[in-house]
């Protein structure tokens, strides 16, 4: 069962609805009313309950995305986009690793040109960039995420999140094993939730 951090069990009601004209404090964004069925609310404490993902199906326009905010919104908890590409990896949910501009750093140091790309270049730590995944996983808090159009990916992407997801935790292979980077555990359990277009199933 996912819960707050001062131990509060979260379930979702499907009521609470922002007022007209309230905006997201943090994207600045229009929130809109979403009015779920119960079938759809039962469906979402399952998944909170059981710590598992949820997969929406249906054709685009019907309101999937619509309703991970709705969860966040009446919850009050954090919420993360993460739009689905052909060319996404699961890894990129987590972190992404800027290779480009350590290689960059560390030949501006080795000309000695900047004193400042050389000391940055010395620690791998400063090249990381969190994804969506990664910045749930390490907040102190339960963050909604949002997984949207998973079936645009390679038909492989589904299982190696699904990893990530069962396990609660991955590694930054790309810094010292001394790190504090280095492996990322779950600070607390997202709730997740999956949309896909595809009639296909390709989450199990």
């Amino acid at each position: 069962m996912v819960r707050t951090l001062d131990g509060k069990r979260l379930k979702y009601i499907g009521k609470v609805q922002p007022q007209p004209g309230e905006q997201d404090p943090e994207t600045g964004q229009i929130l809109y009313p979403y009015l779920p069925s119960e079938k759809l609310v039962e469906a979402v404490n399952l998944a909170i309950a059981l710590e598992r993902p949820l997969l929406l199906k249906g054709e685009p326009g019907c309101g999937k995305t619509k309703l991970a905010r709705a969860v966040a919104y009446e919850l009050g908890l954090p919420y993360e986009a993460w739009y689905i590409k052909s060319t996404s990896r699961a890894r990129d949910g987590l972190y992404t690793y800027d290779a480009v501009g350590r290689l960059r750093d560390a030949q501006l140091a080795a000309s000695k040109i900047d004193e400042e790309a050389a000391i940055k270049a010395k620690n791998a730590d400063d090249y990381v960039e969190w994804g969506p995944l990664g910045r749930a996983f390490r907040n102190e808090q339960p963050t909604v995420v949002l997984i949207d159009e998973i079936d645009k990916a390679d038909i492989d992407f589904p299982n190696d999140l699904l990893l990530e997801l069962d396990e609660q935790r991955f590694e930054v292979t790309e810094v010292k094993q001394n790190s504090p980077l280095k492996k990322i555990q779950a600070k607390a359990t997202p709730i997740v939730l999956i949309t896909s277009n595809d009639e296909k199933e390709r989450l199990a």
